[in-house]
């Protein structure tokens, strides 16, 4: 496999293990009053989170709750144009990196290092993401023309290039600037924690545009009996917006099942399929048969002319198909998708009807919950580190109010519009916005906003204090690998140092933050264990204190490891 090298490398690669690890302080809550009655006020949950910070130390920040359970991760990087700008800010410990730090990167030819400054960045952000992403998980990128290349070869390094699962062209404007080649598209690359994991096929029935249509398809039933009247109200609203339906250009039928398209799916592929006679309605003669004969037997045809799914033409000259509804739809997801990028500013100007431009470059909520339709299920998780103007927040809340799922966000934005733009749009999303014609229904729903705290650990090594507690037990639950069911709070469990137990083995965290621990006799007689274990023992006991004073062969025969703090805690 192709290696990339750039400038800088040989110090970026480990530099996700030396980002110091810090707490995440929760400002406040927000949870959408809809107005509306249950269950739609409860359809959507509250559980998400957008953070406030840099997006290498809030990963780094998550690692302990959210390793290795994150479905699905977009993020939406810099594109590196020249034209953008956005700084090196890594503290990385090396002469030549520390003289970007704090410098808006250039354009081409203005700055020699720009391709090798964005590699630094994105590298250590990357093996983060790995580490979050449960082990069916996948990351869908975009980028444009500019790191393409690089960014591929990149994922490879990080992903593993067996582990790739492809790439989308996305158009997303038209140009008509005389040029040699025109560009019209970039792309979003997707990767695979484990592409041996994923489900051998993709199918997603969730389209914010297959939702209107069959919206529209019940309205139009309820105010035209005749069916004739039906399809010429249709046929006029379909001329009208059919720009805007991908991907139903082609269903310009209705009847009072709902809007449908003519498929040639009952036509046998291939090869000699069933030969036998279906006769049209009007003209009571046999329907010209398809080149290699009908896919179904008969008895499937009947069932079919019976349910009146199948479509004819005017006469018998007219191939039949096969009706498919609206609401059968389940798309898969194509490595071409045509999505004017305007409607991302469009509908961001639609919630911010204040001001003309509240972000450059908004993503389309309808792109998001297209690849988010097709990765994820009800009850997943999804992470976006690049978040912007928080589409990602947005099309999640759209697909838990069209399913009824509980899908969590995790949204992460450094700029200084992280509460103003990212988390106002999922606040107005939310709640509902706009007046009278133009007014937007709430999704319901709610998050917790934080903002990237202090350090766990002291520049000398020893354990930040001012972190609380709470906090510097749950660091070091996670640095003993204990699963989070077998995790205890000092309320729930019969020792207040207790930090984790199963049959095995229990974690002790002797630890008080105004006077030294001792692990000594009068510690060990007070210690109750309850649980599965009863009030037994385990046979491994782990307790961490500031000193031991039992001995070394005692503590052998009875199962007891000694961890000294905070030597002994694992930093990551």
């Amino acid at each position: 496999m192709p290696t990339l090298h750039w400038v800088g490398k040989e110090k970026v690669v480990n530099h996700h293990h030396d980002v110091p690890f810090r707490v995440l302080n929760k400002e406040y809550s927000f949870r959408a009053d809809t107005g509306l009655p249950p269950p739609s006020r409860e359809t959507n949950t509250t559980d998400n989170r957008i953070i406030h910070g840099d997006n290498l130390e809030a990963l780094k920040s998550l690692l302990p709750e959210f390793e290795g359970r994150v479905k699905c991760i977009y993020i939406d990087p810099p594109y590196n144009t020249g034209n953008e700008e956005w700084r090196y800010n890594d503290a990385v410990n090396d002469p030549k990196i520390q003289r970007w730090l704090g410098q808006v990167v250039k354009k081409e030819g203005e700055d020699l290092s720009r391709h090798d400054k964005w590699l630094c960045m994105m590298y250590p952000r990357l093996k983060l993401l790995h580490r979050l992403l449960r082990s069916d998980g996948v990351l869908f990128a975009s980028i444009d023309r500019n790191e393409m290349a690089t960014f591929k070869l990149l994922l490879e390094e990080v992903f593993g290039s067996g582990n790739w699962v492809g790439e989308i062209a996305w158009r997303n404007v038209t140009d008509n600037n005389p040029t040699n080649i025109s560009l019209e598209h970039e792309y979003v690359l997707c990767f695979a924690k484990s592409r041996s994991a994923l489900s051998p096929v993709w199918k997603s029935p969730y389209l914010g545009a297959k939702e209107r249509l069959i919206e529209l398809g019940h309205q139009l039933a309820s105010e035209y009996s005749d069916k004739k009247k039906l399809q010429a109200a249709y046929s006029q609203w379909f001329r009208e917006h059919k720009a805007e339906l991908w991907p139903f250009q082609d269903y310009k039928f209705i009847d009072t099942d709902g809007i449908y398209t003519g498929s040639r799916s009952v036509h046998n592929p291939g090869k000699e399929g069933y030969r036998y006679d279906v006769f049209h309605p009007v003209t009571k003669r046999p329907c010209t048969q398809p080149l290699m004969g009908y896919r179904f037997p008969p008895e499937t045809m009947q069932e079919l002319l019976s349910t009146d799914r199948i479509l004819f033409g005017e006469d018998e000259t007219k191939l039949i198909e096969l009706k498919l509804y609206v609401k059968d739809y389940k798309a898969k997801l194509a490595s071409v998708i045509e999505l004017d990028g305007r409607t991302g500013t469009n509908e961001l100007k639609g919630i911010f009807t204040e001001s003309n431009r509240p972000f450059d470059y908004p993503k389309p909520s309808v792109l998001l919950e297209d690849l988010l339709g097709f990765a994820t299920d009800p009850n997943d998780i999804v992470l976006d580190s690049f978040a912007g103007s928080g589409t990602t927040g947005h099309a999640v809340l759209k697909l838990n109010a069209q399913d009824g799922g509980q899908r969590r966000f995790v949204l992460i934005e450094l700029g200084e519009f992280a509460e103003t733009i990212t988390a106002e749009r999922v606040r107005r999303v939310a709640i509902g916005y706009g007046e009278g014609t133009k007014k937007v229904t709430g999704l319901g729903g709610g998050f917790d906003f934080y903002t990237v705290g202090a350090p766990m650990f002291l520049p000398d090594q020893n354990l930040n204090e001012a972190v609380g507690t709470e906090a510097i037990r749950g660091y070091v639950a996670y640095s003993e690998g204990i699963p989070p069911d077998q995790r205890t709070t000092p309320e729930n469990s019969y020792t207040p140092y207790l930090l984790g137990l199963n049959c095995d083995t229990a974690w002790i965290f002797h630890y008080e933050s105004d006077r030294p621990t001792s692990l000594d006799m009068d510690f060990l007689s007070s210690l109750r264990f309850g649980g599965d274990t009863g009030n037994a023992k385990p046979g491994t006991v782990i307790i961490y204190a500031d000193r031991c004073l039992l001995a070394k062969d005692f503590m052998t025969r009875h199962g007891i490891i000694f961890k000294k703090i905070p030597r002994d805690i694992t930093r990551f």
